[in-house]
């Protein structure tokens, strides 16, 4: 045996161990050899694949392209594949494919030409990546596409020219279910809906979850406006039927916006902003509707970043300030209390009231650092105006939802008034229908821990919305307030007449002061003292005014008291 002869069969030795499957074919495609390897990856034995033709091992949709590469490498022409490492689909015996690593070599020796192949199954690092790729654009919780995803596909349909559209979809009332029943229960519900969502479209629509409760769905179908608000109102149908998850039964509702690209919006980025925009605006006109993007929704957006934007400035300048309203004794006149309203002077507009920029500092992340500061300062103006010689007046401050949610409230509170050695009997806290109907039993522990330390707490604008009877038991309540849209119409309407004589009544029989907002004429003020109503406010006694001026009044309101006397 010769060197050749020698290094071939070491070779062939070293090829028979490998844990590599091994083949080698001469230039008529025939078997010259394989390894054990090759026999176990195959499922052949290794005789049956000696003299085999290697179109054993190949699927059959692929035969033919292999046939005709291994012809032109039989006449010498250039290849691809020759000593580099490709990924191929290969056949086992029982016609099963797999992926396989793939890398060829050629040489000639006193046969011909000859050719060898290692392989190896990769079909675990296949599903691995395919693995990765699932989970790279699809949700885990419900196995829909995620926000990547329904990108990519919306880019690829408004590159297509198509006209296309888009839905945003917010659930209503799915805080409730995790906050009532745990986020297991709330899951469950995300997963249910994930497959009752596409049955409710069709298999056309391709949904999406972005995370929480929010869903997005492209209608390829719905390139008009009409065809998309009738997919909405099949949506928005839908919901209202009970919704039965194990053996829970719920009632949500939907929040749907929508907008057609690519005329609202040429990339996947612009038209779901769009529609989002959408879905805001239904909710922001009292949930579970559908609203059509519209170019002004875009200019509102702005407008409520700009006065974001003003309203960290005017925080961080010092910008906001109170103004005290009086609130009288009606039957004397005389000035009992006063309620801190806020303002903000604006460098370049003026003073603003409560109207123009309240409702975005509510769900401001500054809100409750402003929140904390009108406790503050109110305290502290009501111990100056003391100091100062003024009568002894109840100081009623208006909180904000911030400050009861962030959990500190009766310690908030107490800091303050020890830190201005104000008496606890001397604040009032003003809550809104709001807070009572969204406070936990946690949150209501904290107004009971500062009404047991001598605190008023009242409820604003009492009687106006759901809060029902109940909410003036399981509040530590000390007095109702009337709200001004009853007073207003009082002489004339019978029914506001009514509803202030049932409150003046309900607060009196359970110990509560009852105080009626917005009086601005002396009729209104001889009804209601002859129902029982004790204390007032209103234009009649003063509007909201800066520190110094109030002061003045007061001032004023007890030299009329002395001359009277």
């Amino acid at each position: 045996m010769d060197h050749s002869e020698t290094a071939v069969s070491g070779a062939f030795g070293l090829a028979w161990a490998a844990t590599y499957a091994f083949i080698t074919s001469n230039d008529k495609g025939r078997i010259t050899f394989a390894n054990e390897a090759a026999a176990v990856l195959f499922g052949y034995s290794v005789d049956e694949l000696m003299g085999a033709n290697i179109d054993l091992i190949v699927p059959e949709r692929f035969r033919a392209s292999h046939e005709a590469g291994m012809a032109r490498m039989a006449r010498n022409e250039p290849s691809r594949l020759s000593g580099r490492t490709i990924e191929v689909m290969a056949r086992r015996r029982d016609g099963g494919e797999f992926p396989a690593e793939f890398t060829l070599s050629m040489w000639r020796d006193r046969s011909g030409l000859c050719f060898g192949a290692i392989l190896r199954d990769i079909s675990e690092w296949r599903a691995r990546d395919e693995r990765l790729v699932q989970l790279a654009h699809h949700d885990l919780l419900t196995g829909l596409p995620n926000r990547a995803c329904f990108e990519e596909a919306l880019d690829a349909k408004l590159a297509a020219g198509d006209a296309i559209g888009v839905l945003m979809l917010d659930l209503d009332g799915f805080k409730e279910v995790n906050d009532s029943w745990g986020h297991s229960t709330g899951d469950a519900v995300l997963q249910t809906l994930a497959i009752r969502l596409p049955a409710w479209l069709g298999e056309n629509a391709v949904f999406a979850r972005f995370g929480g409760d929010e869903f997005a769905v492209i209608l390829p179908d719905a390139g008009d406006p009409a065809t998309l608000a009738a997919s909405a109102t099949t949506l928005l149908d839908a919901f209202a039927a009970p919704l039965q998850v194990g053996c829970h039964t719920f009632h949500l509702g939907v929040s749907i916006g929508g907008a057609i690209g690519p005329k609202q919006g040429a990339s996947a980025e612009e038209l779901i902003g769009n529609a989002d925009l959408a879905m805001f605006r239904a909710k922001q006109e009292g949930k579970r509707r559908f609203r059509f993007f519209q170019p002004a929704m875009r200019s509102a957006l702005l407008s409520r970043l700009a006065m974001r934007a003003e309203l960290h400035e005017a925080t961080q300048q010092g910008e906001f300030v109170l103004h005290y309203q009086p609130q009288v004794a009606l039957d004397t006149g005389r000035i009992i209390g006063a309620e801190a309203l806020l303002r903000w002077q604006h460098p370049r507009r003026g003073l603003l009231l409560p109207g123009v920029f309240l409702s975005h500092l509510e769900d401001h992340p500054l809100a409750l650092e402003v929140g904390h500061w009108v406790v503050e300062e109110a305290c502290r103006q009501a111990v100056a105006w003391r100091a100062a010689g003024h009568p002894a007046m109840t100081m009623g401050v208006n909180l904000s939802a911030a400050q009861v949610r962030a959990g500190t409230l009766a310690s908030d509170v107490a800091d303050a008034l020890r830190r201005h050695q104000l008496s606890p009997g001397m604040l009032e806290l003003e809550i809104t229908e709001t807070i009572v109907l969204s406070v936990d039993e946690a949150d209501l522990d904290q107004f009971r821990v500062l009404h047991r330390q001598g605190v008023g707490i009242a409820f604003d604008d009492f009687g106006t919305g759901y809060a029902s009877l109940s909410s003036l038991k399981r509040f530590p309540l000390t007095r109702l307030k009337i709200d001004r849209g009853f007073v207003r119409d009082l002489m004339a309407e019978r029914h506001d007449a009514a509803v202030v004589r049932a409150i003046v009544q309900i607060g009196n029989d359970i110990g509560l002061n009852v105080i009626a907002e917005g009086i601005e004429t002396k009729d209104q003020e001889a009804r209601l003292l002859e129902m029982g109503c004790r204390h007032g406010q209103g234009y009649l006694y003063g509007k909201a005014l800066p520190a110094a001026r109030f002061a003045d009044l007061v001032e004023a309101s007890r030299s009329l008291e002395r001359l009277a006397g």
